[in-house]
C-alpha cells in the first residue's frame, strides 16, 4: 500500500467513521484498509458489521464502467478490515464487452437506520439500474438490478447476473455445481458462493441464477429481452469476521428455507477440546457447509434434511464420517473424539543426475483439506533450498505427485508416503527427465501468468516457486493492469540467475493485451475503460513493450471477438504482434485466424499461456511459448525471438525443426525440399500434421505412441496468390497439442536469380 493511500485511509477513517453502530454514507476515499477506490466522488456505505465502497470516480477493474463495487470488508472493533475483493457488480452478458456511455450515482437514502444508492449505467441499447441497500446491524447488502432493454432490436441469449472476485484467500464454489461447457448450474444444492479465509468470508446469494461460470464467481441467468421488456434481479452480498459458514447457512434459512434444525457437539484429540477446530457438512455426497470452533464447541444451523460430518482441523486428520438426519425445530448433538495431530514430510528432489530439482508436489490420494486455511493440497520446494521442502499433513497413508516440468521433460512420479502423528520423515525423490530442451537453446515461459493483483492471489514468491517447478526458464508475470510485483521477480530471477520478462495485461473490457518486456519503473497512465484500441496499445509501447500479444482472442470480451461484434472504442488497431493460445477449446481456432493472417503475408505469431491466477490450484506452464534464443538466455532474446517467430506454443509435445520457424525457406519451383522435426512427448506421440494455406497437407501417426521420434514430410514449392507456409501441430497420447508458427516458403527460380538488367 502506498504512503498516500495509508495517509488517505487514515483521514477518511477518522472521518467517515465515528459512529459504527448507525449505517453511515460518505464520499471520498475508501476507509477500507487496502482498498482501491480513493477518488473524491467514491461512496462508501458502512455499518457496525461491514464496509463497501462503490468506484463512482475511481476506475473499475478490467475496463468495466465506473459504479462497480471494489472495496468490500468486514467491520471488526469498529473499524474495517483489509479490503478483500477485486470486484463485485451485474454483469449484462458473460464479461463481452461492455459499451458504455454514461454512469449516475445517487444517494437516495441516508439515514442513521437505512441507506441506500443507486447508480444507472448503460449496456449498449439496455439500461442498468442498480440498488445497494445497507440496513443498521445488518451483515448483508441488498442488491436489486433492472435490466431494461430501450432498443428496437431484442437481445437474445444474454447471460446476466451478480458475480463476486475475491483479491485474497479461497473460494468455496455453489455446492453441486460441476462446471459444464454450457455453464449449467444444475444440480445446484444452494443459491451461494462463498469466498473465505480463516478470519473473514464474504457470500453472494443469488436466487435467480440458473447458469454459472469462473468456478461459479459469476452467478447468471440465461434469459432473452424484446425491445421494451425489463428483468429484475435480486442478491446479497453477506460479510462476516471469520471463515465460519454457520451466518451463511443463518441468512438462507432467514431467507425461507422450508425447515431447519441445528446440530451441536464438541471435537477433541486424546481426550482434549481441539481449539480452531472445523466442522464440515456434506449433503448428497457433496461439501455443503462448514462451521468454526475456536475452543472446540459447534454448533451450526442447517436446513431439514440428510446430511454428513465430520471433524478436522489444521494438520489433523479427518474423523470418521457421521450420520445425521436434522428435522424442522430439531436440535441433535454429535461429538467427535477421534481426531490425531498432525506429522511432517521431508521432501527432497533431485534428477537422475543427482541434481536438486524446483518441483510441484500435489496430493494424488491421501486427505486434502476442503477448507484451504486447514492446510495446502499442492506444494512447491523452497527457492533458496532448491529441491526440498517441509509440508506438516494429517496422520494416514498418502500418494503424491512429484515434478519437474511434469507433461513437458518428464513424468510426475507417484510417490507413496505414511504420515505418523507427531512424526517426521523423509521422502527422497529422483526424476526422470527425458527432455533438455534448453541444452539447445530452447527456452519455456508461460507467457499469461498472474501474482497478487486483483483476482490473482499468488504472491510474487508463489510465482517464481511455481514457475521454477514447471520446468520454464523464464520468470514471467503479466497482472492485470498493474505493474506492482516487478522488483520483487527481478529480484527472485536475479538470485536464480534466470531471464525475467516483467508483463502488464492491459484490460479494457472489449480485449486483453499482454504488453512485454516493460521498464522496470513503467506505470500505467490510460484509463483502460474509456480508452480507444489504438490509445491503449499506443500505451503499451510507451511502458516499454517491444511485443504486444492478443490474450484468448476469441472468449467474449476478446480483441477479435469484439472486434467481430463491433464493439472495440475507436474501431481495429493494428499494433499487435502475437495471437495467445489460451484454452484448449479456442487453440485450433486461434492457429485457423493466425493461419490466415500468414497467407496474407502478416507476421504475426503464435504465443501461449495458462493464465494462472492461483498457483495450488492452476496448472502453471500448462500452455507454454518454447523460443529458440542462441548464446546467453536473457529477456531481451527471448522476447525478439517470440515476436520474430523462432517459437511453438505447446501443452506437452517438444519440437525442434531443421529449418527455424519464422525464417524462410527458398524452394526452386516444381522442386522437393525435405523438412523434419524431432518430437518428444512424455505423454507419447501419436500424429504430427503439417498443414499450410489450403489446410492439411500430410500426416504421419506413431505406432505404440513412442516419446521420442522424427516426422520426416516433403514441400513443394507452388505458384499461388497470396503467400506460402507450412506449420505443424503435434497430439500426444492424452490429447496435448502443440501448435508452431509458420516455415515461410518462399518460391525462387533461376531467371530471378539471372535476370538481365
Amino acid at each position: 500500500m502506498s504512503l498516500k493511500h495509508l495517509l488517505l485511509t487514515g483521514a477518511a477513517i477518522g472521518a467517515a467513521l465515528p459512529a459504527m453502530a448507525d449505517v453511515r454514507v460518505t464520499r471520498g476515499p475508501s476507509p477500507i484498509p487496502d482498498g482501491e477506490a480513493l477518488a473524491a466522488g467514491d461512496i462508501t456505505l458502512a455499518n457496525d458489521r461491514l464496509a463497501v465502497t462503490l468506484a463512482v470516480d475511481s476506475q473499475a477493474p478490467w475496463g468495466v464502467p465506473r459504479g462497480a463495487i471494489v472495496d468490500l470488508a468486514a467491520v471488526k472493533d469498529g473499524q474495517p478490515d483489509l479490503d478483500r475483493i477485486a470486484f463485485a457488480d451485474f454483469i449484462p452478458n458473460n464479461w463481452s464487452s461492455w459499451p458504455n456511455t454514461r454512469t449516475e450515482a445517487e444517494i437516495v437514502t441516508d439515514t442513521p437506520q437505512k441507506a441506500v444508492v443507486r447508480i444507472v449505467r448503460d449496456f449498449g441499447a439496455a439500461e442498468i439500474d442498480t440498488t445497494y441497500t445497507l440496513e443498521n446491524g445488518s451483515d448483508r447488502i441488498h442488491l436489486t438490478t433492472t435490466m431494461t432493454n430501450n432498443g428496437d432490436a431484442a437481445m437474445d441469449g444474454l447471460l446476466s447476473g451478480f458475480t463476486l472476485w475475491p483479491d485474497s484467500g479461497y473460494l468455496f464454489p455453489v455446492p453441486g455445481v460441476a462446471e459444464s461447457d454450457d455453464k449449467s448450474a444444475a444440480g445446484a444444492l444452494a443459491d451461494r458462493v462463498v469466498a473465505y479465509d480463516r478470519d473473514w468470508f464474504i457470500a453472494l446469494h443469488a436466487p435467480y441464477f440458473d447458469h454459472v461460470d469462473y468456478d461459479t464467481k459469476d452467478l447468471y441467468l440465461g434469459h432473452d429481452l424484446a425491445p421494451g421488456e425489463s428483468r429484475s434481479f435480486e442478491g446479497w452480498l453477506q460479510v462476516g469476521p471469520t471463515g465460519d459458514l454457520a451466518p451463511v447457512l443463518a441468512a438462507e434459512i432467514a431467507r425461507g428455507t422450508p425447515g431447519s434444525g441445528t446440530l451441536t457437539g464438541t471435537i477433541e484429540s486424546s481426550g482434549t477440546l481441539v481449539k480452531q477446530s472445523v466442522l464440515v457438512v456434506e449433503k448428497s455426497g457433496t461439501p455443503y457447509a462448514w462451521t468454526l470452533t475456536p475452543d472446540g464447541n459447534y454448533q451450526i444451523p442447517l436446513p431439514a434434511g440428510d446430511y454428513s460430518v465430520y471433524a478436522t482441523a489444521a494438520g489433523y486428520s479427518q474423523s470418521a464420517p457421521r450420520s445425521v438426519t436434522l428435522t424442522q425445530g430439531q436440535s441433535a448433538a454429535l461429538d467427535f473424539e477421534d481426531l490425531q495431530p498432525p506429522g511432517t514430510l521431508r521432501f527432497n528432489v533431485t534428477d537422475g543426475e543427482g541434481q536438486p530439482r524446483d518441483a510441484r508436489i500435489e496430493i494424488a490420494e491421501g486427505q486434502a483439506p476442503l477448507v484451504e486455511f486447514l492446510g495446502r493440497r499442492t506444494f512447491f520446494t523452497e527457492l533458496d533450498d532448491i529441491g526440498h521442502v517441509e509440508a506438516q499433513l494429517a496422520p494416514g497413508e498418502y500418494v503424491f505427485s512429484v515434478g519437474h516440468g511434469a507433461g513437458f521433460l518428464g513424468l510426475a512420479q507417484q510417490v507413496p508416503a505414511t504420515v505418523e502423528a507427531g512424526a517426521a520423515s523423509d521422502i527422497d525423490v529422483t526424476l526422470d527427465l527425458v527432455a533438455q530442451p534448453q541444452e539447445d537453446g530452447w527456452l519455456a515461459s508461460d507467457m499469461h501468468h498472474h501474482a497478487d493483483q486483483l483476482e490473482g492471489t499468488t504472491p510474487p514468491e508463489w510465482v517464481a516457486r511455481s514457475e521454477l517447478a514447471a520446468g520454464l526458464d523464464v520468470i514471467f508475470v503479466s497482472d492485470h493492469d498493474s505493474t506492482a510485483n516487478y522488483e520483487t521477480l527481478a529480484s527472485i530471477a536475479e538470485d536464480r540467475d534466470v531471464p525475467f520478462i516483467p508483463s502488464i495485461e492491459l484490460s479494457p473490457s472489449w480485449g486483453h493485451f499482454n504488453a512485454y518486456p516493460l521498464d522496470l519503473d513503467a506505470e500505467l497512465q490510460v484509463d483502460t475503460s474509456t480508452a480507444t484500441a489504438a490509445e491503449i496499445l499506443a500505451e503499451a509501447r510507451r511502458m516499454g513493450a517491444d511485443a504486444i500479444q492478443s490474450n484468448h482472442p476469441f472468449i467474449p470480451y476478446g480483441y477479435l471477438a469484439s472486434l467481430e461484434a463491433g464493439t472495440v472504442p475507436g474501431g481495429f488497431a493494428s499494433d499487435i504482434d502475437l495471437l495467445e493460445l489460451n484454452g484448449p477449446d479456442d487453440d485450433a481456432r486461434v492457429f485457423e485466424r493466425a493461419g490466415h493472417l500468414w497467407s496474407r503475408g502478416q507476421r504475426i505469431y503464435l504465443s501461449g499461456g495458462s493464465d494462472a491466477h492461483d498457483v495450488w490450484n492452476d496448472a502453471t506452464g500448462s500452455a507454454r511459448a518454447y523460443v529458440h534464443v542462441p548464446g546467453q538466455p536473457s529477456a531481451e532474446g527471448f522476447v525478439a525471438g517470440l515476436k520474430d517467430g523462432h517459437a511453438y506454443v505447446t501443452r506437452g509435445p517438444l519440437i525442434a525443426p531443421d529449418v527455424m520457424f519464422g525464417s524462410a525457406l527458398r524452394i526452386a519451383p516444381g522442386t522437393e525440399r525435405s523438412v523434419a522435426f524431432d518430437l518428444t512427448a512424455v505423454n507419447g506421440l501419436v500424429r504430427a500434421t503439417l498443414t499450410g494455406p489450403d489446410g492439411q497437407i500430410a500426416s504421419q501417426d506413431f505406432a505404440d505412441s513412442p516419446m521420442a521420434s522424427t516426422a520426416s514430410f516433403t514441400v513443394t514449392a507452388t505458384p499461388r496468390d497470396g503467400t506460402d507456409w507450412i506449420a505443424l501441430t503435434v497430439e500426444d497420447a492424452e490429447g496435448k497439442m502443440a501448435f508452431t508458427n509458420p516455415i515461410w516458403i518462399n518460391p525462387i527460380s533461376v531467371e530471378a536469380i539471372t535476370a538481365a538488367e
